[in-house]
């Protein structure tokens, strides 16, 4: 789990433009590994991206580094 928070706070980190208002939180819900990120409301746009193109890309990257058979999300919080 720790490997899959920190390259999501890596990536998010080198995405926005406020890198100190990253908040990265991951925990484990009901044998799902739930990853929660949240950025300053100007870089909100930016970790989604147009048509959410760059958070797909983020779940999916999320997806190779997963344990095999684990199911996780990453969800961007206002």
């Amino acid at each position: 789990m720790q490997a899959c928070k920190d390259l999501v706070q890596h990536i998010v980190k080198t995405l926005v433009d406020k890198p100190e208002a990253v908040v990265i939180t991951a925990a484990d819900v009901e044998g799902k590994i739930v990853i929660s990120v949240k950025v300053d409301d100007a870089d909100l746009g930016r970790v989604i991206g147009k048509d959410g193109q760059t958070i797909r890309a983020l779940r999916a990257l999320e997806l190779v580094v997963a344990p095999p058979g684990q199911e996780i999300s990453v969800d961007v919080l206002k």
